[in-house]
């Protein structure tokens, strides 16, 4: 059986503002209607043998991949939450230890969450053949077949040595993995027909992949062992031991067990592949006008060619522009040239290195429970947009620091203020003291909205004292 185990542990930051610390890429809408993770899931339907998803992403964002998932796979095994990123290897040592506990003689799928592939027939004749692969004993990887001398990539040197047909229908051992190389190199690699892109998805036995990172990286695979063993369910999470998993050694699986196995095998894959690193990547795999555009939203050009422009909350128009990127979000615009737009890290380190949040969230955030929306913002007052979901309640807490103003616009809110219970419907409002005990809860069937007035000396979100919650949640914002 093949065991998907889905790696979703990215922050996507070239890909800001859209895609942030809170709300990465692969929790968005990016190349279709579906999030990058919902796609990722939605393309197994195409492979034949599957069981159930496994998932590893941040704790952080738990809730939103446990929404996601629920809405699209057919049966989820398990989400593991990492409580820091350690790169692939230790994700997929975790993974592996895992399935085996259900699944001993599961093969594993390894796919990176925020991945567009066009031809889900072709990926699954990839992974048909992989699997023949991976039943001599092979470790599978998949490489792209490059149609452009790609300098952000690394490369594969597989054994081909027939032509496309060969390559369309057969794996190969891996020769050698090679770093990200220079024009004229790239050049090179791609007329030899033996190169093929790192795709960074990857096919093999669970217990294959243990036995090798056993021999080439032993600490890792003991830490990911202790981890797994110490770790506590949490609701419908399993979270790995803190301390253990936090010390493991981090290392990608190429360098960790690729590179050093002499069981090595490539798969070409020739199905519209991209990672989408960048806005120019994006724009790529995306439908253009007749000059060469992509925009969502609502957006207005004139002589604009070759350009990306994404509008989320306003009109944006655009003259005279050509390989330009725009994109718009409510709380900021990223204009950048399309051959540039690898720099837009740089803008968020600048926005981390001074402790700024857009960096790190939306003014609309997710939770649990629904979402809010910040709406103005000054010294002593903030105004919230909150929407709960049907069924769903906010923690019992109290704030120290602030009062708040509830008006209720759409549904039905039971409220919990003090030692009162009260049920409050559109046009009616309610006040919260600082310092009083009060819960927010949807009892209806349609989302209900309000709009939170904050007053006080201190606004900041971990001003929060948690008394009850059925998330499971402790600390603020988690």
């Amino acid at each position: 059986m093949i065991i998907p185990v889905i790696l979703s542990g990215g922050s996507g930051t070239r890909l800001w503002p859209l895609s942030r610390a809170q709300h990465p890429k692969q929790l968005l809408p990016l190349a279709g209607e579906l999030t990058m993770l919902q796609e990722t899931v939605a393309r197994l339907d195409a492979v034949a043998g599957t069981g159930p998803v496994f998932c590893i992403c941040n704790e952080e964002h738990r809730f939103m991949v446990a929404e996601q998932l629920k809405q699209v796979a057919d049966a989820v095994g398990g989400i593991i939450l990492e409580p820091a990123g350690r790169n692939t290897a230790p994700a997929a040592a975790v993974a592996a230890l895992r399935v085996q506990q259900e699944f001993p003689d599961a093969t594993l799928l390894i796919l990176p969450a925020d991945h567009v592939i066009r031809n889900n027939d072709a990926f699954a004749k990839a992974v048909a053949l992989g699997l023949e692969a991976a039943d001599t004993g092979a470790l599978v990887t998949f490489g792209v077949v490059p149609d452009v001398p790609e300098t952000g990539y690394g490369y594969i040197r597989a054994s081909v040595k027939g032509g496309e047909g060969e390559k369309n229908n057969a794996f190969f051992s891996v020769e050698e993995f090679v770093e990200k190389p220079d024009r004229e190199t790239a050049e090179r690699y791609v007329n030899s027909g033996h190169y093929f892109w790192n795709s960074g998805m990857f096919l093999f036995s669970a217990s294959r992949y243990l036995e090798e990172l056993g021999e080439h990286a032993p600490e890792m695979l003991e830490a990911c062992r202790t981890a797994l063993e110490k770790a506590v369910v949490d609701l419908d999470f399993l979270r790995l031991d803190r301390e253990t998993f936090t010390a493991c050694p981090s290392d990608s699986i190429d360098y960790a067990v690729m590179e050093k196995t002499s069981r090595a095998a490539v798969v070409p894959l020739d199905a519209g592949w991209s990672d989408v690193g960048a806005w120019s990547a994006l724009w790529g795999v995306k439908e253009r006008d007749v000059s060469g555009n992509v925009t969502k939203g609502d957006v207005l050009l004139h002589d604009v060619r070759n350009s990306f422009i994404h509008a989320s909350n306003r009109l944006v128009a655009a003259v005279g522009l050509d390989e330009h990127v725009i994109v718009e979000t409510a709380d900021a615009v990223l204009v950048a040239s399309k051959d540039r737009v690898q720099d837009v890290k740089k803008i968020v380190e600048r926005l981390k290195g001074e402790g700024r949040s857009e960096a790190r969230s939306h003014l609309r955030v997710c939770r649990p429970w629904g979402s809010y929306e910040t709406i103005d913002l000054s010294d002593r007052f903030q105004v919230k947009r909150i929407i709960v979901n049907p069924g769903a309640a906010l923690s019992l807490q109290k704030h120290f620091h602030r009062a708040e103003h509830w008006v209720i616009v759409k549904g039905t809110a039971s409220i919990t203020v003090g030692e009162k219970d009260v049920v409050l419907r559109e046009d009616q409002s309610t006040y919260i003291p600082i310092g009083t005990l009060h819960r927010l809860e949807n009892p209806g069937k349609i989302p209900l909205e309000l709009i939170e007035v904050q007053t006080g000396s201190y606004l900041g979100e971990d001003d929060i004292v948690r008394f009850e919650d059925k998330y499971g949640r402790g600390a603020p914002e988690s």
